[in-house]
Parts: structure tokens; sequence; C-alpha cells
């Protein structure tokens, strides 16, 4: 186990020094600037972008050109890459450093939904060993100084694992991190995550921080994933779905484990917010949305999608809840705001655990005859070039 996982709680990903070892994940459709800045409101780590399609930022696509837009307050600024095509890659890294547009670069090797499986992409790739370690090192050469790191699922399957070889790649590479999502592309998001998968992975790289993504609800979790695995650090998803609030909890709960504040302290600065905290948070995630977007019928189409995880074991009747997810204006989110009993108190447990859908395992979609070899063809590079043209738009 990492000594430094357990006493030293600051985390380095190249010369980024973070105060907290605590990485927001990236998430499609989620992690724009507008969560960003709120998460950052509440506490402290690296905030990762949504997934960037490499093609459709070489191709300068508006869409994506506004994803990788950071706001002045965003530092340091973090843009995860998703590519098949080791050229569009490392042409993607070289624009975001020649016009200094991020300070940290993550590559999706982890995505399991299956429009990007089944094109050869995110979870699917590392099966390609030849093609994973093109890619990982044309993108470390392109950034130069800027950091590189990778994050990524165990494997397709149980039956095709690929995290420990493809980190022992990435590590030769010369990246700054790896994330490990302990589950398979096959598991998607059910059942437990696989921590056991975050030791082996420890104890298998040696000279760059492990990160550990899955399961982490709370900061009680947090510190558990780092005692039972060693990692040096957590990646938090769907945890903070409607709870960007987990992110001064997880802070808290690092610095008292470091000795910087009292159990006694951390523990009064977990978050319990009553349904007026939570409704007032929703309401500031609709405000930034609308700066984001620059149209507040588009931000609050968007916001829809938040409502029932920040309201998840708060009493707002159906009523309520039916009405915020067709919201059309701030306005009207306010009149809908104001019926509920804002003094109600913090639900507790009802309000914490699992959120957003875990789905049921799958069999992963996949390029025919995928799994026959861990070699890609030529012919099969040529496939691989055209499917990222399919994902243009970020």
């Amino acid at each position: 186990m990492s000594t430094s996982a357990l006493t030293d709680q600051k985390l380095s990903i190249g010369p980024i020094r973070l105060d907290v070892p605590v990485v927001l994940a990236p998430m499609a459709g989620i992690t724009n600037t507008a969560f960003r800045r709120l998460c950052r409101e509440f506490g402290a780590g690296l905030y990762v972008s949504e997934m960037i399609t490499s093609r459709a930022l070489v191709e300068r696509n508006e869409a994506t050109m506004r994803l990788i837009t950071h706001h002045p307050s965003e530092t340091p600024r973090s843009i995860q890459l998703y590519g098949v095509d080791p050229a569009t890659m490392a042409e993607a890294a070289r624009i975001l450093v020649a016009e200094d547009r991020t300070d940290h670069i993550d590559m999706n090797f982890g995505c399991p939904v299956p429009k990007v499986t089944r094109k050869g992409g995110g979870a699917a790739l590392p099966w390609k060993t030849g093609l994973f370690r093109e890619i990982v090192e044309r993108v470390v050469d392109a950034a130069g100084d800027i950091p590189v790191t990778v994050k990524m699922r165990k494997g397709i399957d149980s039956d095709h694992l690929t995290y420990l070889e493809a980190a022992k790649a990435a590590e030769g590479a010369g990246v700054a991190a790896i994330a490990l999502h302990a589950r398979t592309a096959a598991d998607f998001y059910s059942g437990q995550a696989d921590w056991s998968a975050i030791a082996r992975l420890k104890e298998t790289v040696s000279s760059v921080p492990v990160l550990g993504n899955g399961d982490i609800w709370s900061g009680e979790d947090a510190l558990r994933m780092v005692d039972e695995t060693g990692c040096d650090g957590v990646v938090v998803g769907r945890g903070c779905l409607g709870r960007p609030w987990l992110f001064g909890d997880l802070a808290a709960a690092f610095r008292a484990r470091a000795g910087e504040i009292s159990e006694e302290e951390a523990a009064r600065l977990r978050a319990a917010p009553s349904l007026g905290d939570a409704v007032k948070t929703l309401r500031r995630h609709a405000e930034l949305l609308v700066e984001f977007f620059g149209d507040e019928g588009r931000a609050c189409r968007d916001i829809r999608k938040h409502v029932a995880w920040y309201l998840k074991g708060y009493p707002a009747g159906h009523e309520v809840r039916a009405s915020l997810s067709t919201v059309g204006s701030l306005d009207e989110m306010d009149e809908i705001l104001a019926t509920l009993d804002w003094s109600e108190p913090y639900p507790g447990r009802d309000a914490e655990g699992p959120r957003g859908r875990a789905g049921s395992p799958k069999k992963p979609a996949l390029p025919e005859n995928w799994l026959a070899s861990r070699d890609l063809e030529r012919a099969g590079r040529a496939d691989l070039a055209a499917a990222e043209r399919e994902h243009s738009g970020g």
C-alpha cells in the first residue's frame, strides 16, 4: 500500500499540485463549465471537462470550441480528449497547447457507451495494444510540458481485461497519472466497483499516481478506497450528480486525514443542506447554464435532467417535480420553487447514495472481429479514422 496515499493528501499530476486528491470525472452532457464552476464553489481538486471528440476539435466544430472554453475562474484547466486515430488525437493535443486552452489533458479509454465502443473507441480501444500505445505516445509528445493522463476501465469484459497491460504501456509512454474505473465495459455502471483491481493497478504502476474511480458517494467512501487500495487519489462521477457540495465533504475528509483540521471540524463542515439550500443550488446551477449557453431556454432544457438528482430524498411532490421537468424560464422555475417548504431539513441517507442510471450488465458493442486479435490491421485503421468523423460535435 502506498504510504504517500495515507499520509500526504496532496496530489501532483505533473506540475499541477492539488490540495486534496480529488478529481471530477468527465461526464458527457454534465461536466460543462457551469457544473464545474458550481463544484469548485464547494470544494477543491481537479475538474475535468466533458469528453471532447478530437476530430471535432481539429475541425473546429462550433459546439466543441464552446466546450473547450473555460471560465476565467477555472484553474487549473482540464480537458478530456476522445479519439481512435493517433494522428488526429495528436493534432488535437497540439491545438490545445498551442492556443493555451488547457493545463491538463486526459484521454478517454473508459467510455462503455455502445456508440463509442462499436467503433473501437473508449473501453474497447486498449484491447488493440499497439494502437493504444501509439495514441498515448503521440499525445504525450504533442502535449510537451502539459501533463497527460489516461482514464480507463478494467477491460471489455471479465474474459478480456486490459487495464494492467495498458497501464504499463501508458506509464512507459510518459503519462502523469492513470485513473481506473473499476468496472468493465460489460458491467456498464451496474453492481459494485471492483476496488481490488485498483489495488492491483497500484501494485503494478510505481512511477506515477494511480487514481481510483467507482462507487464514491461520500467522504467516508473516498477514505475507505484509499485505505483499501493504496491509491493516490479518487475520481468522482455519479456521486456528485445533484450534489456538488460533495466536493466540500471530500475536501474536509481528506484535510482531517492529513491533520489539517480536526475530525470534529470535518464533521461540522459536512454538507447537510436543507431543502431551501438544495433548491438555491439548483437555481445557481441554472443561472450558470444560462451564462454558458447564452440562451435561457436552452439552459432550462438542460437543467431539467438535474432536477431529480437535486431533489432526491427531499419532500417535493410529484407535481413540483413534473413541473420542473418541463420548466422553460428562470422566472417559471422561481414560481415553482417558491411553492416548496424551504425550511425542510436535510433528509440524510435518503438524499445520499447511488444516483444516475446504473443499467445492467450487457454484451459490449464492438467492431466486427475486434476480439480476434490484439493487433489492428491497416484496413481497420481506415475504419477508425472514418469513425471519428461520426462523433464530431464533442
